[in-house]
């Protein structure tokens, strides 16, 4: 029980929007989709979200992070180092590479501030060249024993709430309205989640193109918040 409840407190803190990984500064192209009238107020941004949800992330970046915690429980590195890679030419835009790179940086300089974490474990963090966000995340969820649907689950609702906070800032939306998106997202993860875990390898896919020409779209923007 002891075990299991600080697992929960460490997929706590992995999830919250208190990790100085700069995760608030980017809109993954949501800025574009409002500049450019796709999303204008609370249905149409919880239809964007909720689709770059279940097209990109259920399809995409779960199932990867899903196979790089396999790595990392195993003690694989070759087999993280091929994910990240897959992971990164996944990353079809220059905002969004340059995105998880950044943040995949600043969690590596975080859990060596931290020191709180095994010599090994870290030994082998800091061996990754330039990994994006997920490789470090997962190799952290697997050593703070954080069950692989948790795991998925708290990404995946960060993810989401970052994209919540970035519509209200942008389109903008109140509070309210951006907690009704998350209730609405929030119901839709358990199955999600399952529905990544069963993907095999020859299924996942990054092909979402309305998300990637509004990321395109975003490098050009004339005025922007975010970075992506």
């Amino acid at each position: 029980m002891a075990s299991s409840s600080l697992a929960l407190s460490r997929l706590l803190q992995l999830a919250s929007t208190m990790l100085p990984v700069g995760a608030y500064s980017y809109s993954q192209g949501l800025e574009w989709a409002i500049e450019s009238g796709d999303v204008h107020d609370l249905a149409t941004a919880k239809q964007w979200i909720s689709d770059a949800l279940h097209i990109y992330q259920g399809s995409f970046e779960l199932p990867v992070l899903h196979r790089l915690y396999q790595a990392w429980q195993a003690g694989d590195m070759q087999a993280v180092n091929t994910w990240d890679a897959f992971f990164q030419a996944g990353r079809d835009t220059a905002e969004s590479l340059a995105e998880t790179k950044q943040m995949g940086y600043s969690l590596c300089r975080l859990l060596n501030d931290l020191n709180d974490l095994p010599a090994d474990f870290m030994a082998k963090i800091n061996a990754l060249h330039e990994p994006s966000f997920p490789a470090v995340y997962a190799g952290v969820a697997s050593v703070w024993a954080i069950p692989l649907p948790d795991m998925l689950q708290a990404y995946a609702w960060s993810w989401a709430e970052n994209q919540a906070s970035a519509a209200m800032k942008t389109v903008p939306l109140g509070q309210v309205a951006g907690q009704k998106i998350l209730l609405s997202l929030g119901q839709q993860l358990p199955d999600l989640v399952s529905q990544s875990i069963a993907l095999d390898d020859d299924e996942i896919s990054n092909f979402a193109p309305s998300l990637t020409i509004a990321g395109c779209q975003h490098e050009t923007q004339y005025s922007r918040l975010f970075r992506s």
